[in-house]
């Protein structure tokens, strides 16, 4: 085999598919993880201690990132209609349509790194491109899953549309500064995801037919709750993020040398 196995090769080769059954016990878990960040987030806000709520507030937005990310691929262990409620629960906190990223995620998958991957898009930019695309990131993300989803896609959109206002309706009722807070948070949040969840695992790799970062670090992947296992991702996108660190260890059995080649999301020792 070469350095740069296929995909195919990776599939036959590494042992995956008893990573990939979850229970719904085993969905229900992953669905708490955003929880104590925002309940923690909320209250110090609401006692207007903002620098210490600002951690809280982006570790809250990164596990509600892996959460949807799981629902996308259907891998909480629930029936399609429970993934399709947990899309919808992250869109009312926060504040976008998250069938709409479903949508462009799963066509980023089908053509990673092509002119109609849009998702991939900020991935081949430079870093001060990405950086003020940002804003723009979330409004064609809308557009391109309006115009090119079906007609459900467009109704679960709308829906998302609606639980938008939800918190904002709330803050404005009650007059809570900690809601307006995690509002303002989301809004600066969504203009940075461009950069945050596409361009530091996939910056580097156009053209190369290694097609997303990895990490080794176990601190790293502690603290990004193994988001940045991308390339063990995209090779088995059926794979649950929990199971991603026994994956790797898989994969760094089967094929060394390609891992090694692989690029870091964090630079550093391993």
């Amino acid at each position: 085999m070469t350095n740069i196995p296929t995909k195919a090769e990776l599939l036959k080769t590494v042992q995956w598919r008893d990573l990939v059954p979850m229970k719904p016990g085993d969905g229900i878990v992953e669905c708490l993880h955003p929880v104590p960040w925002f309940a923690a987030s909320l209250t110090l806000a609401h006692f207007e201690h903002y620098l210490l709520a600002l951690p809280c507030t982006f570790m809250f937005f990164l596990t509600a990132l892996r959460l949807n990310h799981e629902a996308i691929h259907h891998n909480l262990g629930f029936d399609p209609r429970g993934h399709h409620l947990v899309l919808h629960g992250l869109s009312m906190v926060m504040l976008l349509s998250n069938h709409s990223v479903a949508c462009n995620h799963l066509q980023h998958h089908r053509h990673a790194g092509q002119e109609s991957d849009l998702e991939g898009k900020a991935g081949r930019m430079q870093l001060w491109q990405v950086v003020f695309y940002g804003p723009l990131f979330a409004l064609e993300t809308h557009a391109n899953a309006w115009n090119n989803g079906s007609k459900a896609q467009r109704r679960r959109m709308v829906t998302d549309g609606a639980l938008n206002l939800v918190l904002p309706a709330l803050a404005l009722a009650f007059s809570s500064h900690a809601l307006a807070y995690h509002l303002v948070m989301m809004l600066a949040a969504q203009c940075a995801t461009a950069f945050f969840a596409v361009w530091i695992t996939h910056h580097g790799c156009e053209g190369s037919d290694i097609v997303a970062r990895t990490q080794r670090n176990k601190w790293v992947n502690r603290a990004s709750y193994n988001m940045f296992f991308h390339l063990e991702h995209h090779t088995f996108p059926a794979v649950p993020v929990k199971r991603l660190a026994t994956l790797a260890e898989r994969l760094d059995k089967a094929f060394p040398a390609f891992i090694a080649r692989a690029q870091r999301v964090v630079p550093g020792p391993e």
